[in-house]
């Protein structure tokens, strides 16, 4: 039993080390304090400069704060930053052109902004990677998911929230039953 526990550790750590080259000591980070706890996220500034841009600047504004994890798949990823905890509708009309061939990939960890199908339609909603999942990074000419950021710390309160009990609410699949409420992100300094 004590090896699995351990084993979200080593996994975290092989992922952290598979990052390494992506890393750089003056990378951005954010804060982001949840109901479960707090996240910390490095935004990958030189990689994809206008997704990180397009981020602070929400980040800046106060916009997540308040808002919710509105979709959450066990073994997948844990999405938020679009949906009041009634799940009302923040809009936000400025998008963000795809950066998914930046070459950081969809693993266990890394923080990518979600989109419509059209790939140059991101604008404020984000997901947390709780596994490796190739499926969403860019292949051939084909966009991807793009990849902006990584988690630090705090990956034990991503999946204690990857595995709250949801249901289908408003329309929606996989809504928390009880809200799991981004409180506040912040720069950190």
């Amino acid at each position: 039993m004590k090896t699995l526990k351990k084993l979200p550790i080593l996994i975290l750590t092989v992922a952290s080390l598979a990052m390494a080259p992506f890393t750089h000591a003056d990378n951005p980070r954010v804060s982001m304090v949840t109901d479960f706890g707090a996240i910390e996220i490095e935004l990958l500034e030189q990689l994809a400069p206008q997704t990180v841009a397009n981020f602070l600047e929400l980040v800046d504004e106060a916009f997540y704060d308040g808002l919710v994890f509105h979709r959450v798949i066990a073994n997948f990823m844990i999405q938020g930053g679009g949906y009041t905890p009634s799940l009302d509708y923040k809009p936000r009309e400025k998008t963000v052109a795809n950066e998914s061939f930046n070459g950081v990939k969809n693993t266990l960890g890394t923080v990518a902004m979600a989109r419509l199908s059209d790939p140059d339609s991101a604008n404020a909603q984000f997901f947390i990677n709780v596994r490796d999942n190739p499926h969403l990074d860019a292949a051939g000419n084909k966009a991807g998911y793009t990849v902006f950021g990584r988690v630090i710390s705090g990956m034990e309160v991503v999946h204690e929230i990857e595995v709250v009990n949801t249901h289908l609410s408003r329309g929606m699949a996989a809504v928390p039953e009880e809200p799991v409420v981004i409180q506040k992100i912040t720069r950190i300094e």
